[in-house]
């Protein structure tokens, strides 16, 4: 099931101000692979006064959150994935997973092609 990023950070109690909203809005989406560029014209297409540094600073957060992942792309800007795979349970340990990392090295066709 997709949750939107904007949703999973209303759930956490994430401060979502009128610049991080419009950043989280730009990265709605499935299979979303924007560069922070890219973040940055649509969240000012939704609130021009968006700043670049404003954009940098929360793609950073939301990435140390683990709501994001930043996809690194070797002789390529990075992008980021607003996405990230459902983490299981893990009722035998008595704990939930927060964060886990699996690193392909592939590029997907569109990143391929821009």
């Amino acid at each position: 099931m997709h949750t939107s990023l904007l949703d999973r950070l209303r759930l956490h109690g994430y401060r979502l101000t009128a610049q991080r909203r419009a950043v989280a809005q730009a990265l709605d989406g499935i299979n979303v692979h924007l560069t922070a560029d890219e973040v940055h014209a649509r969240a000012a297409d939704i609130l021009p006064e968006v700043s670049r540094a404003t954009v940098y600073s929360t793609l950073h957060e939301l990435t140390e959150m683990g709501e994001i992942l930043e996809l690194g792309i070797e002789g390529r800007s990075k992008r980021y994935d607003p996405t990230p795979p459902e983490l299981p349970m893990s009722e035998a340990h008595g704990m939930a997973v927060r964060r886990a990392e699996v690193v392909y090295h592939a590029i997907c066709e569109s990143c391929l092609a821009s």
